[in-house]
């Protein structure tokens, strides 16, 4: 006599273990995708804020004072970046008394228009103190004009 083996299988178990593998397969072709050893290499990440806005589009004016004398800071903001910082009314006297302001102003206005946020503002050792204030004023500008 023969050894013939018959082997039952049901149908339910079977649709079962294909669903299993396949749903092996794909995690472990997502995971391989994933982290996949220089998927990323040559390539930035870049952000577009598109049309969202940010600040309240105009031009704002704050003062400082320095000692017994006053300087308007003045902001111009477009909706999603900064355009420009600049002194207004700087006088002579004052710009002999404080001969960083100005250099240090258009320092900070390259860095907010060149798309810097705050935090990334790089501060100089030897105008530390003028920078310090200006850019607390500048945040508490930002601040208040944000939507």
């Amino acid at each position: 006599m023969s050894n013939t083996k018959i082997v039952v299988l049901q149908a339910k178990k079977m649709i079962y273990a294909g669903i299993l593998a396949l749903a092996v397969i794909i995690i472990i072709v997502v995971l391989l995708v994933l982290f996949w050893p220089g998927r990323n290499q040559g390539k930035e990440l870049t952000y577009n804020y598109g049309t969202e806005q940010i600040y309240e589009a105009g031009v704002y004016t704050k003062e400082l004072k320095l000692g017994d004398t006053s300087v308007n800071l003045q902001l111009t903001l477009d909706e999603d970046h900064v355009k420009s910082l600049e002194i207004v009314n700087l006088e002579e006297s004052v710009e002999t008394m404080y001969p960083l302001m100005k250099p240090t102003v258009e320092k900070i206005s390259k860095q907010l228009t060149a798309g810097n946020g705050m935090e990334e503002i790089v501060m100089s050792e030897d105008a530390q103190y003028t920078e310090k204030m200006l850019v607390e004023s500048v945040k508490e500008m930002l601040e208040e004009h944000e939507k």
